[in-house]
């Protein structure tokens, strides 16, 4: 992890110190907006890959990073890449006096932390990463977050703090770059750590990858709660509060709503019994933070009918408060390739796959379609039938 976090920052000191004098400020600013490629080339510029650099990085913020790009924070590339978003790291659900957070990396995390909390103290182990933080901070005018370059472990190891929360977001690639999902194989080791940090604080939440599983999150803390965080149908983030209000969990998505429930109440619905299409008029799309919370059933319960976290959903009348997409529905007919292909080849088709064995690729493939708007078709399996849905 700590070959990682020294890549990550790709800026060197050397670099650093270019970008903060007023010359390159000002290039920076004059080329935003321009394409980065062009503006690495001219050699009117000033240390012309430098600016196109922090150019191609602030264009990209605007949209994940608004408060950044604003601002014209310094991006080192793969640090701007390993950031939570804004809109995610906004919707951490603490506050109080004083908070730890043992993993700043690029600090979007800690900026929004800094306005739920009066004190904020922030970790790098990365020196690098430790200086540009900090400056990004002054220039986000975040005047109460305090950056240390030390590990967690190191800073833990003393004695008497106190906090109100310990935040992290453990690093989760290892030395040669493959992706962790295990926490205790994350760095730094929360785990392993947890004797400190609840020497430190009584609350803890953690950032975990969108792929740690909602069951080993209870498992780890069986009084916390688990919260899946999904933005724009892409899972997120799931998010831990080891704070003893649990066991809950929740499914989140963000401009959509929230769903919670027991881990008793998530497993009680049953599957409906046969599946008879001539009565559905509507098909739903649970969001993506439904199904990875295991809460796509319950959540449709009395709304619509559903036969595995993973698939759709089937109504008579359309179904309201659903967190997910909704479709009107023209026919549900089981899945027969050789006729599909025969009425379709050649066409658009927009398709969607829940359930269902092949990828929308290889459907395409199969039935001679490509990308359009002639048809709207959603495939899925059902008990052992497969079935495609014609949508409106």
């Amino acid at each position: 992890a700590e070959k990682k976090r020294t890549f990550a920052c790709v800026i060197t000191p050397e670099e650093y110190t270019l970008i903060l004098t007023d010359e390159l400020q000002r290039a920076i600013a004059a080329n935003r907006g321009r394409d980065p490629l062009e503006g690495a080339l001219d050699r009117t510029v000033p240390h012309a890959r430098l600016v196109a650099t922090q150019v191609k990085y602030l264009a990209r913020a605007a949209s994940k990073l608004p408060s950044y790009a604003a601002a014209q924070c310094i991006l080192p590339p793969l640090a701007f890449e390993q950031a939570s978003s804004e809109a995610c790291a906004a919707h951490k659900q603490i506050g109080g006096g004083s908070v730890l957070d043992l993993t700043c990396g690029l600090g979007v995390d800690a900026f929004f932390l800094s306005r739920r909390f009066r004190r904020v103290v922030t970790l790098e182990r990365n020196p690098m990463l430790a200086r540009i933080a900090t400056e990004n901070f002054r220039r986000l005018g975040a005047g109460n977050i305090e950056v240390l370059n030390t590990s967690a472990e190191a800073y833990l190891a003393q004695t008497g703090l106190r906090f109100d929360w310990v935040y992290a977001d453990p690093d989760r690639r290892s030395s040669d770059g493959r992706k962790l999902v295990r926490l205790e194989a994350c760095s730094p080791d929360i785990v392993a750590l947890m004797p400190l940090i609840r020497r430190a604080a009584e609350r803890l939440c953690i950032k975990n990858s969108p792929l740690f599983d909602v069951g080993e999150a209870l498992r780890l803390f069986p009084d916390g709660r688990a919260e899946v965080v999904s933005l724009g149908d892409e899972c997120k983030e799931v998010l831990v509060y080891a704070d003893g209000t649990g066991p809950t969990i929740t499914a989140t998505a963000l401009g959509r709503g929230s769903f919670s429930a027991t881990p008793a109440e998530a497993c009680s619905p049953t599957a409906p019994g046969a599946f008879d299409p001539t009565g559905y008029r509507w098909l739903v799309v649970p969001d993506v933070a439904l199904q990875k919370a295991r809460l796509a059933r319950l959540h449709l319960r009395g709304k619509a009918d559903i036969w595995s976290e993973n698939g759709y959903g089937f109504a008579a009348g359309k179904p309201q408060d659903v967190i997910g997409r909704v479709f009107a529905v023209d026919s549900i007919e089981p899945y027969d390739p050789r006729r599909l292909k025969r009425e379709l080849k050649g066409r658009g088709a927009e398709l969607m796959k829940r359930d269902f064995p092949f990828t929308a690729e290889e459907i395409a493939r199969r039935l001679g379609v490509h990308a359009g708007s002639d048809v709207r078709l959603a495939f899925t399996k059902i008990g052992d039938g497969f079935w495609v849905v014609r949508l409106k």
